[in-house]
């Protein structure tokens, strides 16, 4: 799985003129699902996402996780993550197929949820009008990937 996560002082999502999801302070989230991508790894990277600490403290340092500044997120799936750039045309191949996509971006929301974090989101498939301010701007990119035992 791939996630971009951007650590805003607000973002909204905006389907068909009519506001879907919005946030304060807190990560706004585009999330890729590859086709090897399984449940264990997309509860990895909730993991990851939700005890990432990248909010300054009281000596501005980045210390800080989601918790502990009271945030929120904004999860948008970003299917374009896994964009093939080897020519001018992009091609979406290596993307997962919604059969697989759906319930692990669907997952990844209920992860993040279950660690008492105000999850709010897009709409699969739909086209989304995504509108954030960025803070610092901090920005990290995170590809997780199941582990494979080291063969013999």
């Amino acid at each position: 799985m791939r996630a971009v996560v951007t650590r805003v002082t607000s973002a909204s999502v905006t389907i068909d003129g009519v506001v879907e999801g919005a946030i304060e302070q807190g990560f706004l989230v585009l999330l890729g699902v590859g086709p090897a991508d399984t449940e264990a790894v997309c509860d990895k990277l909730a993991e990851k996402v939700c005890n990432l600490r990248i909010f300054e403290d009281e000596q501005g340092k980045m210390n800080r996780n989601l918790e502990q500044v009271g945030g929120a997120l904004l999860v948008i799936s970003q299917f374009t993550l896994y964009a093939d750039t080897s020519s001018r045309r992009p091609g979406f191949s290596h993307a997962a197929k919604p059969e697989l996509a759906i319930p692990l971006y669907e997952r990844f929301l209920n992860c993040c949820r279950a660690r008492g974090f105000r999850v709010e989101h897009g709409r699969f498939g739909a086209d989304m009008q995504v509108a954030s301010v960025n803070d610092g701007p901090v920005t990290i990119l995170f590809q997780v990937e199941e582990e494979r035992e080291a063969k013999a």
